[in-house]
């Protein structure tokens, strides 16, 4: 079993930053893919980004790419967003989830198999 807690979230002004984390409970956290995904109100969930349980392979939805980087350390059993140049579109919960299986885009929402309860980001413009 995995808990996933997320942190981080909070009001920003547009071209700011922000990091998120997910802290994981269980001994088995290096073994999961994880991945962050958004949810804007009235939208669905939305894929953000994707890591290895190695960390040594990233995958970016192209709406965050060169802007969000996704980085882990499994020392700390902690999972990571660092978001930058964040505009107004950029505005939603966000939650991180692991899986055992490595899933690219949205559809991968409905198998992953841990789901935090999400942080929640807003983007004033």
């Amino acid at each position: 079993q995995v808990q996933l807690v997320e942190s981080g979230g909070g009001l920003v002004q547009a071209g700011g930053s922000l990091r998120l984390s997910c802290a994981a409970s269980g001994p088995i956290f290096s073994t999961y893919y994880m991945y962050w995904f958004r949810q804007a109100p009235d939208k669905e969930r939305e894929f953000v980004a994707r890591i290895t349980g190695s960390g040594n392979m990233v995958y970016y939805a192209n709406s965050v790419k060169g802007r969000f980087t996704i980085f882990r350390d499994n020392a700390k059993n902690t999972l990571y967003l660092q978001m930058n140049s964040l505009n107004s579109e950029d505005t939603a919960v966000y939650y991180c989830a692991a899986a055992r299986r490595s899933y690219f885009d949205s559809n991968g929402a409905q198998s992953m198999d841990y789901w935090g309860k999400g942080t929640l980001v807003t983007v004033s413009s």
